[in-house]
């Protein structure tokens, strides 16, 4: 089973199509969101996947009644952390910043995290995976990722958008 994961949108209703548009043709069955959509402008595109979201607030949320109206009609949504299991067993904690997960690890197969708007995928010694899908937005790196996770093999991809176009440089700055 495939699972979609996005984090830091910051608005960029652009690449959040393309984004849905990726996790709706490969056909994944839940799409976890590890917060930052930064305004409820961003919902209303959600409305075209083709299944449930998994959602929890970030640290950039600001009109967080107009996210959470909207998310009413696209899924669940939640402070972090946030528990999932799928439907095949696998436990996902999940949060914006990792800070938010230290103390309660222990019963999860992937913990997600965000923030960093870097992407990342690394096991600790125990096997469970921290996975970090990277930035829909691409404002900061200019480079909008989200990441897919097989739960049959338990590995995950980090998967590049289309790249933003280049920044305009303007006389003077």
């Amino acid at each position: 089973m495939k699972i979609g994961i996005l984090a830091d949108i910051h608005d960029n209703v652009d690449n959040l199509r393309y984004a849905i548009r990726f996790f709706n043709e490969a056909q994944c069955k839940a799409v976890l969101l590890a917060g930052d959509f930064v305004s409820p402008l961003v919902v209303p595109c959600m409305r075209k996947l083709t299944c449930p979201v998994i959602a929890c607030y970030g640290d950039n949320d600001g009109n967080m009644v107009g996210i959470a109206g909207g998310m009413k009609i696209v899924g669940t949504l939640g402070h972090p952390p946030m528990c999932w299991k799928s439907p095949d067993g696998v436990k996902f904690l999940m949060a914006h910043q990792l800070d938010d997960v230290r103390n309660c690890i222990d019963d999860a197969d992937v913990v997600i995290f965000a923030h960093t708007h870097r992407p990342s995928s690394v096991r600790d010694r125990n096997g469970r995976l921290f996975l970090n899908p990277g930035e829909v937005g691409g404002w900061m790196f200019r480079k909008p990722t989200v990441a897919v996770y097989e739960t049959e093999t338990g590995e995950a991809h980090i998967i590049d958008l289309p790249p933003m176009p280049p920044a305009v440089q303007i006389d003077g700055y």
